[in-house]
């Protein structure tokens, strides 16, 4: 088995905001704190060791007691470059990427995924949920070995952005989740609304 404390969490919060107006996201207040901070809370259990990807407000993330480190690319280009960021300065054997804007993962993600890429010999695990009764991949909540950061410099440096594109490259294992409400993450400031009690 994949021991927690061989799993390093990454919170993606380096995004531009754009359909949130281009305001901080994983800064927005939900139920009192940070949406952020809900996404540290959960992961934090669930891993050995926490990093947040972040581009602006840098210190307002240091204040959450982990490492914020910026994209290893320059304007913005994505998730990836969030994902380059974390594998850069990840100390463990694997790390797992949550996006900052999705509070309600589930308890459970990085267990699952783990065990998953343990019993298929994989270099990577994603959560794939049902919607409109077709499989939806959720690729920014990743799973995936810290080895693989040559690969990714290599395809970004070709001008790759898309995250199942890269993955497709590797041994990979989609886990089925039941609940694809945990996976629902907040664009808008309406469905930050509607992440609220």
């Amino acid at each position: 088995m994949i021991d927690a404390q061989d799993i390093t969490g990454l919170i993606l919060a380096g995004g531009r905001g754009s359909r949130m107006g281009g305001v901080d996201k994983g800064l927005q207040n939900l139920n009192g704190l940070p949406m952020a901070m809900h996404a540290l809370l959960r992961l934090q259990p669930q891993v050995g060791a926490v990093l947040i990807n972040a581009n602006r407000n840098l210190a307002a993330y240091e204040s959450f007691g982990v490492p914020v480190w910026p994209d290893a690319l320059p304007d913005f280009p994505g998730p990836l470059a969030g994902f380059m960021a974390g594998l850069e300065h990840c100390e463990t054997p694997w790390l797992v990427t949550v996006p900052c804007d999705t509070p309600r993962f589930p308890a459970d993600l990085v267990a699952r995924l783990a065990a998953a890429a343990h019993e298929a010999g994989a270099d990577a695990a994603l959560p794939v949920t049902e919607e409109d009764g077709r499989p939806q991949v959720q690729p920014v909540f990743c799973l995936m070995k810290a080895s693989l950061l040559e690969s990714l410099v290599r395809f970004t440096g070709e001008g790759g952005r898309k995250i199942d594109r890269w993955i497709g490259q590797h041994r990979h294992v989609e886990v089925p989740f039941g609940d694809a409400e945990a996976f629902f993450n907040a664009n808008t400031l309406a469905d930050l609304r509607r992440l609220e009690p």
